[in-house]
């Protein structure tokens, strides 16, 4: 049994919830009606479904996703971190301060913990690198600039 289908079966998700979440995850703001149609279900049941799903966590909030053209201002990089070792909750605290930074995930390899970061010019990049740098724990960064996105899917 795969991990998947044991978390899916523990939060009794259903095909045609996960149906219900593959529309929704192609436009959060479709209309229940016509989500209801796509589906093969009444409205109601549509709506019940997607309040089961919202009230156990499956669904935990919809988001605004700007067009690329208005968040294209600025600098964006990719930084890598290599933390010593069992000081990485409290470099990870330590990072989520900083509003620049979008995302964090812990990796496994040469690195410890890659974080998207967003800063308005080189500069500010710069500095944000140099104020990285301080936190207790951090022992190597790496930054690679994103220059363009050739596919974005979240």
């Amino acid at each position: 049994m795969t991990e998947r289908s044991t978390y899916r079966r523990m939060l009794q998700i259903t095909p045609k919830d996960e149906e219900l979440i593959a529309l929704l995850k192609m436009d959060a703001r479709e209309p229940v009606a016509s989500l209801a149609r796509k589906l093969g279900l009444s409205r109601t049941t549509v709506q019940d479904r997607l309040r089961r799903l919202e009230s156990s966590g499956v669904i935990a909030g919809y988001a605004l996703k700007l067009a690329r053209e208005i968040d294209a201002g600025g600098m964006r990089a990719f930084v890598t971190l290599s933390v010593e070792p069992r000081r990485q909750v409290e470099v990870a605290r330590a990072l989520a301060k900083f509003q620049q930074i979008e995302t964090m995930h812990t990796v496994s390899g040469k690195y410890d913990l890659v974080a998207q970061v967003k800063t308005a010019t080189s500069e500010d990049m710069d500095r944000l690198i140099d104020q990285v740098g301080l936190i207790p724990g951090i022992t190597r960064i790496e930054t690679a600039v994103i220059l363009s996105t050739k596919l974005d899917r979240r």
